[in-house]
């Protein structure tokens, strides 16, 4: 056991701890100080579907579309109004707003007024199958700054007979 030596006769086996402690109280502060500096959303948004149409069509009011029987047999184009402000009412500009459902889909950006117009494209067409009289589309937003906002059947789709 010549070449043997104990830990506990090594002044140096005692360091290697110490530093591994150092270095995990550093990493901590440096942890704390980067999750401080990213931003949090704090805000809601107010989000109004202010009207919709049929493509080609007249924006009424509401977020209700009839269609007839003959306009969903086949798959169709659907437009939307959307509003977004936040909790003062001020218009929340540059927001990414997505309508999807029922085979179609739409995007666009809010403007300065916090306003866009969406309108599915002839790639992503709204479509009822022949025994659906009714169906609806979801509307997802997201800006900086505020808290992500999802609505479930924003826009209604109903087949008259």
């Amino acid at each position: 056991m010549k070449g043997f030596q104990l830990f506990r006769n090594d002044e140096k086996a005692m360091e290697l701890p110490i530093n591994i402690v150092v270095m995990l109280v550093v990493g901590m502060v440096a942890l704390a100080a980067l999750i401080t500096i990213i931003p949090t959303p704090t805000k809601d948004m107010s989000v109004f579907v202010e009207g919709t149409a049929l493509e080609g069509g007249s924006i009424q009011q509401g977020n209700s579309i009839i269609v007839s029987a003959a306009v969903a047999e086949n798959p169709f184009a659907v437009s939307a109004v959307i509003k977004v402000t936040d909790n003062d009412g001020n218009p929340v500009r540059y927001a990414n707003v997505v309508l999807s459902g029922l085979g179609g889909a739409a995007s666009n950006t809010t403007d300065i007024n916090g306003m866009t117009v969406l309108t599915t494209p002839e790639n992503a067409l709204v479509r009822l199958n022949p025994n659906q009289n009714e169906g609806t589309m979801d509307l997802k937003i997201l800006a900086d700054g505020f808290y992500d906002y999802e609505r479930k059947d924003a826009v209604m789709i109903i087949k008259t007979r």
